[in-house]
C-alpha cells in the first residue's frame, strides 16, 4: 500500500484523473458499436462493452498503483464487501450508461477514495467532452487537449462554489431521473432555473459555480455519487441528507438514501 501517496489527497485525485483518462480513451474507441448493442443486467439497468472495457482498465491500474486498497466497482465488484475497511475505492467505470446509449455526451468515468466513510479524493472525467474534474484538498477542472493526450495538470483551472444569485437558485437536475419527490423539493424553494445534466456532471456544475444546488430524492448507488461528492467538497460544497446530516459511504448494498448537494447555500435559510 502506497501510504505516502494516500496521505496526499491532491496526488490521489490526479492519479485517478490519469486512470480515468485511459478508461475514457477505451470508451471512445468502442463507443459506436457498444452504444448500439447494450445488454441488460439482472437489476434491469443497461451495460455495454464500453462499461466493461473501462472497468478492466481501472481495476488493473488501481491494483498496480494502490495495491492493498479494496476496490468496489459497479460492474465487477458490486457484490463484494469492504468488510468495514476504513479506506477503499469506489468506481463507476461509465456513469450515465443510458445517456451513452442515447448518444448524449454527458457520461463520465468516476473514481473516488473513501476514508472512514467520507470521499477524500476523486476524479470525474467526461470523455466525449474531454473535461476532467479532480478534487482532493482543492478542486480543479482541466480541458483535455485531445482524446489521446496525457493530462497536463499545470493547465488546471481552480474551481469553487458560488454564492447564489439574488434572483434564486440555479438547480442541477437529472436529465433522465427527475422524480416526483425531487420536483416537490424544488417547488418549495425559490428557483430561478433548472439545469438538466447527465451523470455526476451535476455535482461538478455545483462545484464550479454553474449551479447552486443538486437535490436527488430518488435512488442512487454509492459509486454514482462518491467522485462527484469529493470534487464538490474540495470546491467548498457539501452533501447531506434532507435533514442536514452528512451522507456516508460503505453502507450495506452501497445504496444511498436521499441527498442534497449544496454549493455555498446556508442550509439554515433553506
Amino acid at each position: 500500500m502506497n501510504e505516502s501517496l494516500l496521505a496526499n489527497p491532491d496526488r490521489v485525485a490526479r492519479l485517478f484523473g490519469r486512470i480515468a483518462l485511459r478508461a475514457g480513451q477505451a470508451i471512445m474507441k468502442v463507443r459506436p458499436a457498444a452504444a448500439s448493442n447494450p445488454h441488460t443486467k439482472s437489476d434491469g439497468s443497461p451495460v455495454t462493452a464500453a462499461d466493461l472495457a473501462s472497468d478492466e482498465i481501472i481495476r488493473h491500474a488501481l491494483a498496480g498503483d494502490l495495491p492493498g486498497v479494496p476496490v468496489i466497482t459497479e460492474e465487477s465488484c458490486a457484490a463484494a464487501t469492504v468488510n468495514d475497511a476504513e479506506r477503499f475505492i469506489l468506481v463507476d467505470p461509465l456513469d450515465g450508461t443510458r445517456e451513452f446509449i442515447k448518444g448524449s455526451e454527458e457520461f463520465t468515468v468516476n473514481i473516488a477514495l473513501i476514508e472512514r466513510g467520507t470521499p477524500v479524493a476523486g476524479a470525474v472525467y467526461a470523455p466525449a467532452l474531454r473535461r476532467l474534474y479532480v478534487g482532493g484538498a482543492n478542486a480543479h477542472r482541466l480541458e483535455v487537449a485531445s482524446a489521446d493526450a496525457e493530462p497536463k495538470f499545470d493547465g488546471m483551472k481552480p474551481i469553487r462554489v458560488r454564492r447564489p444569485p439574488p434572483e434564486g437558485w440555479h438547480v442541477a437536475v437529472s436529465r433522465s431521473h427527475l422524480d416526483p419527490d425531487t420536483q416537490q423539493w424544488i417547488d418549495r424553494h425559490r428557483v430561478a432555473e433548472l439545469r438538466p445534466a447527465g451523470s455526476s456532471l451535476k455535482f461538478c456544475a455545483v462545484a464550479e459555480g454553474e449551479a447552486d444546488v443538486y437535490p436527488r430524492l430518488g435512488p442512487t448507488m454509492e459509486w454514482d455519487t462518491a467522485a462527484g461528492h469529493a470534487v464538490l467538497c474540495a470546491a467548498g460544497g457539501r452533501v447531506t441528507d434532507p435533514d442536514g446530516r452528512p451522507i456516508t459511504y460503505g453502507k450495506p448494498g452501497y445504496r444511498n438514501g436521499y441527498f442534497i448537494a449544496w454549493g455555498s447555500i446556508d442550509q439554515t435559510t433553506r
